[in-house]
């Protein structure tokens, strides 16, 4: 592992509705190479997109690398810091904690919409995705 070489990782979830459509997005910063990649779901909850955020970054990442992940999800954080009980979702727990393990990650809290520049593209990107589930999901209903 490059002890030098740190990537930022930026990470944001949105639901339209808790449950209901959702988003989520990511922003990878490495050196002077920036990634961003968003996905949604018809279905879903605020939570579970904060975590697919995190795990289809870290499923983008080669094998071993420093890793400073920075999501405004207090249960992601304290969870995968603190030990936080997790009560649901243990689906995708078990996916961040294989994918988590593959890298050396510090996880690390951001206030959301706060001015902070990577949270708030983040951000961006992650309600435009669940505007597309929502949109998805009224095609469907009008099917």
């Amino acid at each position: 592992m490059d002890s030098l070489r740190v990537i930022q990782i930026f990470t944001d979830g949105s639901c339209l509705g808790n449950p209901g459509p959702g988003g989520w997005a990511y922003i990878i910063q490495d050196g002077q190479q920036r990634r961003e990649g968003f996905g949604h779901c018809v279905e879903t909850t605020n939570n579970r997109m904060e975590m697919m955020a995190a795990i289809e970054a870290l499923k983008v990442l080669s094998a071993c690398q420093s890793v400073v992940l920075h999501s405004d999800s207090q249960l992601l954080i304290k969870t995968m810091t603190l030990g936080w009980k997790r009560k649901k979702n243990q689906d995708l727990w078990a996916e961040l904690d294989q994918l988590a393990g593959m890298h050396q990650i510090s996880w690390t809290w951001v206030r959301g919409h706060n001015g902070h520049p990577e949270n708030e593209a983040c951000d961006t990107l992650a309600q435009r995705a669940a505007s597309m589930a929502a949109f998805s999901r009224g095609a469907q209903i009008r099917k």
